[in-house]
């Protein structure tokens, strides 16, 4: 009686155990990020697209002290390079400003079949010097005012181009970068929010937020109940990750939004490999380029999660200047002098969606 009374009591031990790793096991299966996302969940279709920014040496954009913008012909010759040598036919641009106008214009005058994921640039609000580690002083408190006034316009000026290029401009990202407190360009969530239902409210076309995975896991729950979709930044080898980890640690950048923000469509806004890099060393190459990007293009073709790679071409006017060989400088997958790299191999027999 004795025995038999302890080998009842391991039975119903062994029993509840089972029900408890069965209930585990359930429970992770239910809350598995759901991929391969619906393919209406594709921008425009398509899950290949590009990060472009047309700046040659000796040129760049406005950040304060004017620009000095690429030419009408320089630009045509940029696309022209983008629809003969590659699959993208949707790329992301960062701003509404005039660099960004002429590609719409020669887009639209020379008939390119290509859409755009329009900019609108947010200028910092907020002072984020003590976490921003390359501000060497505040904001003044006049230059964080007269942002608000800039951005303003800078988003008028989307509503506007929005409405004047339907054809073209298929989704508004309001803001790149602005919520994680590591940028100079800081904004408000509530700012934020605020201005992308001024967007939705004056255009027909889907509007974004483009941020770090890790924004959107930890912060981003209020703001992914206003946006259209959720746009994600990943860079695997910014965290210290080499060519055998890039994959599946991009992959986990993306469940973890996924978990966060079930049943949201998630776009990847920007995803790349450097080529050359003084900060990475040799976990930055032509060959790891191309074997991230062959792999990371074919990995969102199948789950249907439309990813603008980063970048198209070089711009060496980013990051420190007296560093050539800087990371923020390596991005494209062509040189700033319109050369291929050898990431450009892998369209020559790609089938685009």
């Amino acid at each position: 009686m004795k025995n038999g009374f302890w080998f009842l009591i391991l039975i119903i031990s062994l029993t509840i155990m089972s029900c408890n790793f069965s209930g585990k096991d359930r429970g992770e299966t239910e809350t598995a990020p759901p991929l391969p996302q619906a393919e209406s969940m594709l921008l425009t279709g398509v899950s290949e697209a590009v990060c472009y920014s047309g700046f040659r040496t000796g040129q760049h954009p406005d950040r304060g002290d004017g620009a000095v913008n690429p030419s009408y012909e320089e630009i045509l010759e940029d696309l022209q390079i983008l629809a003969e040598q590659t699959p993208f036919r949707l790329f992301r641009l960062y701003d509404c400003e005039e660099n960004t106008q002429m590609v719409l214009e020669v887009i639209r005058e020379h008939n390119l079949d290509f859409k755009v994921m329009l900019g609108i640039w947010l200028r910092a609000e907020i002072d984020s010097y003590e976490t921003c580690e390359w501000l060497t002083e505040p904001w003044p408190a006049e230059t964080l005012e007269q942002n608000k006034k800039l951005n303003d316009l800078e988003i008028a000026k989307g509503i506007e181009l929005a409405n004047e290029y339907p054809d073209i401009i298929a989704a508004v990202n309001v803001g790149n970068e602005a919520l994680v407190d590591w940028n100079e360009h800081r904004v408000t969530v509530d700012s934020v929010i605020t201005y992308v239902k001024r967007v939705q409210q004056a255009i027909e076309q889907p509007v974004t937020v483009a941020d770090n995975y890790k924004w959107w896991a930890d912060n981003g729950a209020e703001l992914a109940e206003v946006v259209d979709f959720v746009s994600v930044h990943t860079y695997p080898i910014w965290e210290g990750k080499d060519i055998d980890e890039g994959m599946s640690y991009t992959l986990e950048n993306v469940e973890e939004v996924m978990t966060a923000l079930p049943g949201k469509q998630i776009v990847i806004a920007e995803a790349g490999w450097a080529s050359i890099a003084s900060e990475f060393g040799p976990r930055a190459s032509q060959e790891k380029q191309k074997q991230y990007v062959s792999d990371l293009m074919e990995w969102s073709k199948q789950n249907n999660i439309t990813t603008f790679i980063f970048e198209a071409f070089d711009e060496d006017w980013k990051g420190n200047p007296d560093n050539p060989l800087g990371a923020e400088k390596h991005w494209g997958l062509y040189t700033v002098d319109r050369e291929p790299k050898e990431v450009i191999n892998t369209f020559t027999h790609h089938d685009s969606n």
